[in-house]
């Protein structure tokens, strides 16, 4: 009893670590912005486009260590697969299975919808596919958050509104900048610290639409400490400093995507965006963010 009770605790933290699930409170603040830049939708429909997002986030996850296997085998042997919990064939199998469900559940809703499903699906496909010594690739991570909002556009109005679209290609760069830096946190270091000005993209859109609501200011001031508290990081250059920056990065998505629910004068939504963020700093305690 006891020996299959141990290999099930290890089953599972094994699944947890293969898909980020800490991270996912980002995925649901991007459906929460997206969804009230494009006029609003009610919290039902928003929690079962929240779950078809995260089956996709944790599949794309998946996929991305059942690619690497062999290059964290040298780079990263702790991860899953490379220190044996775990087949990569198992791994696959259960990252497209997961894709293709979260495709599913975004079909029910509509035909468009699942069409959109597919085309992030492809893009999650594809970065994982193709990230390693691909300039690109950053880009291609950014677009399957961009395509996080115009699918949960497409949802909730039927269409992608010129709002929805504009936070998503910010939400693109700032996502394009933050995995730059995941992609030398391997190695404990940044070589290049300029494309991370991709990681302004949000505010400079945001800011000039802001009022001064305490919510707005709240959502500044933790974007103002997350920053300096990324760049502390970077420059103490401890171990593992750049991976906790990278996690604050992917936390600070949470921020980005209140910031930018916040130009409509929703306030629930900057809140409940805020509420992602701490979750997914609380989470990272548990779960690696990368």
């Amino acid at each position: 009893m006891g020996s299959f009770a141990t290999r099930g605790v290890s089953g599972w933290r094994t699944a947890l670590k293969l898909g980020r699930v800490s991270n996912l409170p980002t995925v649901w603040s991007n459906v929460i912005a997206a969804s009230v830049l494009a006029g609003g939708a009610p919290v039902r429909t928003l929690a079962f486009i929240a779950g078809a997002m995260s089956l996709l986030y944790v599949g794309g996850m998946f996929l991305n260590d059942a690619f690497d296997a062999d290059r964290d085998a040298r780079e990263r042997p702790e991860r899953p697969i490379p220190s044996g919990e775990i087949s990569a064939g198992a791994v696959m199998a259960a990252g497209f299975g997961l894709l293709a469900a979260g495709v599913a559940m975004l079909a029910a809703i509509d035909a468009q919808t699942g069409i959109a499903g597919l085309a992030l699906a492809g893009a999650i496909v594809l970065y994982d596919w193709h990230h390693k010594d691909n300039a690109l690739s950053p880009f291609v991570m950014g677009a399957c958050r961009a395509l996080v909002y115009v699918t949960t556009g497409i949802a909730v109005a039927g269409g992608v509104g010129w709002p929805v679209l504009i936070a998503g290609v910010a939400i693109l760069a700032y996502v394009a900048g933050l995995t730059y830096a995941a992609r030398t946190e391997a190695f404990d270091r940044v070589g290049s610290y300029w494309p991370m000005a991709l990681l302004a993209a949000p505010v400079l859109l945001a800011v000039p639409q802001l009022g001064l609501a305490p919510l707005n200011l709240l959502a500044l001031a933790a974007l103002i400490a997350c920053a300096i508290w990324v760049r502390q990081l970077l420059v103490r250059r401890a171990p593992f400093d750049v991976s906790r920056a990278v996690g604050v990065l992917i936390a600070g998505i949470a921020i980005n995507d209140g910031l930018l629910a916040a130009t409509t004068g929703a306030g629930y939504a900057t809140l409940s965006c805020l509420v992602c963020f701490g979750l997914t700093l609380a989470f990272q305690r548990y779960v690696p963010a990368s």
